[in-house]
C-alpha cells in the first residue's frame, strides 16, 4: 500500500460525491478522505502500489477537477 496526498480544488459536498462515485469503481483505492477544511482541500488516497499519482490526477482531471502534488 501507499499514500497519496494531492492538492485539489474540490471544495463542495457535490464534488465529494461525485468524486466518490468515481473512486468506488476502482478497486486499487482502498481508502480515501477529502479535507475541505484546508485551505488546499487535501485529497488522501490509500492506494494499492498499481495507481500512482499521475494517474489520480488524469483521472481527476477528465472528469474536471484540478488536483496537483503538495509542494514540500
Amino acid at each position: 500500500m501507499q499514500l497519496i496526498i494531492l492538492k485539489t480544488d474540490i471544495k463542495t459536498q457535490k464534488g465529494v460525491s461525485y468524486v466518490r462515485g468515481l473512486f468506488d469503481e476502482i478497486h486499487q483505492i482502498k481508502d480515501w478522505n477529502i479535507d475541505r477544511q484546508d485551505v488546499d482541500n487535501v485529497l488522501r488516497l490509500e492506494v494499492s502500489e498499481k495507481l500512482n499519482e499521475p494517474d489520480v490526477i488524469a483521472l481527476l482531471a477528465a472528469h474536471g477537477f484540478r488536483c496537483e502534488e503538495l509542494p514540500d
